[in-house]
């Protein structure tokens, strides 16, 4: 009986390794509209160029993260002042909707600033590390799908990956221009402020901090409109999400299943990200829930409670939430 020789490539990895199967269509993967992408974008309060080597679904979606808040502007009433406003920052409100809980008083504190040595990617490693750890190792899978793309000579996987880096390239940079701080009102220094921001739901949240760092945080735009320049860049990214699905099909089994192994993996590690992540980064503030959720049976008894501990009740009529007394709805027809 002859044994047949085996080399030392005999067990080697290639881009035949896989067959009877077809994977023409994994490409499709990308095109899946989820927000994964969109939620960390306005968890972070912006864009990193280390993004650009995270690849997951939604690539095309990133630009949707000011829609997170589903259209809702809370009424707020500042308890410090009696002034009425709403809450028009798009991340900050999906950030209280998130924890906010019906019939429950939330608390949320507001960070100042602090300086950022290296980065917004690494400033955001240092205060919430298990979610960046599973980030970083959606971009340590990347780059080890890239060498075993190269590994296997697979170019068209590697030039559909290479799209996708592109097209996410040129959403960072978007997103890293439109979300400059600017008009905030006018400044307030070293004077404290409290806030009562009304969800829907019955979700309330009463927000703490200093006034300017509140209104960094609530007021003004987080991502502005979209230049014509912009608009194109978008487009453009768009458009190569779509013709990387499109090529896909010309990569091998073997590599059309790292790339949506690749989509897959990654998005499920970003979603655990945002899962653990417990803090709303904002123009370098930091937001943050201050302990459990305090239960009210009424929502009356909380806004008595606000009101003895404020001493005042302006802001109550104001948002509705108490009749003001005869005095002075006769002032107030007067």
């Amino acid at each position: 009986m002859h044994r047949v020789a085996q080399g030392p490539n005999s067990f080697m990895f290639h881009r035949n390794s896989i067959k009877g199967i077809s994977l023409d269509a994994a490409g499709l993967v990308a095109l899946a509209d989820l927000k994964t992408l969109a939620r960390h974008t306005a968890l972070v309060g912006g864009a990193s160029f280390v993004d650009v080597f995270l690849l997951a679904p939604g690539i095309h979606c990133q630009q949707n993260a000011s829609e997170l808040n589903n259209g809702e502007y809370p009424i707020t009433g500042a308890m410090t002042t009696g002034y009425v406003f709403r809450v028009e920052n798009q991340a900050t409100v999906s950030f209280l909707q998130r924890f906010g809980k019906p019939g429950h008083l939330t608390n949320i504190s507001v960070s100042p600033p602090r300086p950022v040595k290296y980065g917004l990617f690494f400033d955001y490693f240092r205060v919430e590390t298990l979610a960046s750890v599973f980030y970083l190792a959606s971009i340590a899978l990347t780059m080890g799908v890239i060498a075993l793309l190269a590994s296997i000579n697979d170019w068209w996987g590697l030039g559909v990956l290479c799209t996708l880096v592109i097209a996410r390239l040129l959403n960072t940079v978007v997103i890293k221009r439109r979300s400059k701080m600017g008009w905030k009102g006018a400044s307030e220094p070293d004077t404290k402020g409290d806030l009562l921001i009304l969800l829907s739901q019955d979700r309330w949240v009463r927000m703490r901090g200093m006034v300017d760092d509140l209104k960094a945080v609530t007021s003004g735009q987080w991502l502005g409109d979209e230049s014509d320049v912009e608009s194109v860049a978008v487009g453009i990214a768009t458009l190569l999400v779509y013709v990387s699905a499109a090529l896909a099909g010309n990569a091998s089994t073997v590599g059309s299943l790292l790339l949506a192994c690749l989509l897959l993996v990654s998005v499920a590690l970003l979603g655990l990200s945002n899962m653990v992540t417990t803090t709303l980064r904002m123009f370098g503030r930091v937001v943050k829930v201050d302990g459990k959720p305090k239960p009210y049976g009424r929502r009356l008894d909380m806004v008595k409670e606000l009101i003895e501990e404020s001493k005042r009740d302006d802001w109550a009529i104001g948002m509705g939430m108490i009749v003001p007394p005869a005095e002075k709805a006769k002032k107030a027809n007067v």
